[in-house]
């Protein structure tokens, strides 16, 4: 069992990514293919959680977009991932926040570290 996870994590390229948790904004810049056409979309959100550990790790990003909440999961380990770019860290208490989607508005700010 050892042999495969060690195998697998040498086949994945590793991203090379800021610290980043739970609470903080960042901005994600992902590579869209459209047709046979390439282009750079930023995603800008607060980090909802981190997922697993390792090659397969995954975080989620919430953005409000038109009034409507929008979360999409990435792999930290995707060759689609140009870059990220942590914009604040947040003070937060806990590790997965999904209470922030019930709230809205000033509701759903989320306080700033002071460094």
């Amino acid at each position: 069992m050892d042999l495969v996870k060690f195998v697998e994590e040498q086949a994945v390229v590793k991203n090379e990514n800021p610290a980043f948790k739970a609470g903080d904004t960042i901005s994600v810049h992902y590579k869209i293919r459209e047709g046979n056409k390439e282009r750079v979309q930023v995603y800008q959100g607060v980090v909802l959680q981190l997922n697993s550990e390792g090659t397969n790790a995954t975080f989620t990003v919430r953005k409000i977009s038109n009034g409507i909440g929008v979360e999409r999961i990435f792999p930290i380990n995707s060759p689609n991932i140009q870059k990220i770019e942590v914009n604040s860290h947040g003070k937060v208490r806990r590790a997965k926040l999904f209470y922030l989607r019930g709230l809205t508005g000033k509701a759903a700010r989320i306080r700033t570290k002071r460094v």
